[in-house]
């Protein structure tokens, strides 16, 4: 018995050393006053693949870095947020952005509750998480919508060209990269780094990485898109590629865009040329504040000071 317990007793010490050493809790960034540590990136990692199950095909390290990203951006956000508004007393605002974001997603709040519960995420962060974004929206759209500039004339007339020259109309299932020309990095290196992604890791998860647009915590995904309703630039680079197919880099006020196809399928409807005008010009609207969030973010990012350990 003697030699058992000298045999298990390292054993049980190493164990317990391993498992001091996973939990010991280490700063990973310091960001002003603020940190983020192995744990809120560990956190974040469960949080994104929430929202993007395809990054579990990433290696750890990869995964690791975009959740580390992720967390800067919604720190840098915050902090400028914080000049604004308190916190500590948005519990009306928030319920109003919950019921919305529920209401979205089609399912109740104990269901909500359920999921987050399966994914090991806690209600608490995922809300704040919310707030940050609507209250970011709300402050580009604040500072910037008076910049917007939608020309209804021109959209309505090109509604009608487009309904009459086509017999046949199709909606797409698309997801965007949508990425700025970088001071560091010239736009041929980035597109090859982004193009070598695709290539490893596939669009969604390149999406994550690489993408400037709110959608990219969802891989990039826009979603159905009635084609009457997409502007004619991107219509014309998706127009004859096929489903699962990439598009060359799009140009486009404000950045360069990747569409991907994921699915497409004809649909018939009798025009109501005022409902198409709103949805495209909702469409346009956001596509410019998409621009002018990067714009601003940049900024910010440019003037803090971010310490890496």
């Amino acid at each position: 018995m003697k030699k058992i317990n000298l045999i298990i007793l390292p054993l049980i010490l190493l164990l317990t050393f391993t498992l001091a050493q996973a939990n010991t809790i280490k700063i990973k960034v310091k960001i002003q006053n603020k940190i983020i540590t192995n744990i809120d990136i560990e956190n974040e990692k469960k949080y994104l693949l929430y929202l993007n199950p395809k990054l579990l095909n990433l290696e750890d390290k990869k995964l690791f870095k975009i959740a580390k990203e992720s967390l800067v951006t919604e720190i840098i956000k915050k902090n400028e947020l914080e000049k604004l508004n308190d916190f500590e007393n948005l519990d009306s605002f928030s319920e109003s952005i919950e019921r919305n974001f529920l209401k979205n997603l089609k399912i109740s709040k104990n269901e909500f509750l359920q999921i987050l519960n399966e994914k090991e995420l806690k209600y608490e962060t995922v809300r704040k998480k919310l707030q940050i974004e609507a209250l970011w929206n709300q402050l580009v759209y604040d500072k910037f919508n008076k910049n917007i500039k939608i020309d209804k004339k021109f959209l309505r007339e090109r509604i009608l060209k487009q309904y009459e020259k086509n017999s046949k109309k199709y909606k797409y299932n698309l997801s965007e990269i949508f990425f700025t020309e970088d001071i560091n990095e010239n736009l041929d290196d980035k597109l090859k780094n982004i193009s070598l992604s695709i290539s490893e890791i596939g669009f969604e998860n390149t999406a994550n990485i690489f993408s400037e647009s709110n959608s990219s915590k969802n891989g990039g995904l826009i979603g159905w898109i009635n084609e009457l309703q997409i502007s004619e630039v991107i219509k014309r680079n998706i127009s004859n590629i096929k489903i699962k197919d990439i598009s060359k880099p799009i140009k486009i006020k404000g950045g360069y865009l990747l569409i991907k196809i994921n699915d497409k399928k004809e649909f018939k409807q009798e025009i109501d040329v005022e409902n198409q005008v709103k949805e495209l010009t909702k469409n346009e609207i956001n596509r410019q504040l998409t621009t002018f969030s990067v714009i601003l973010y940049k900024r910010l990012k440019r003037n803090t000071q971010i310490n890496e350990f």
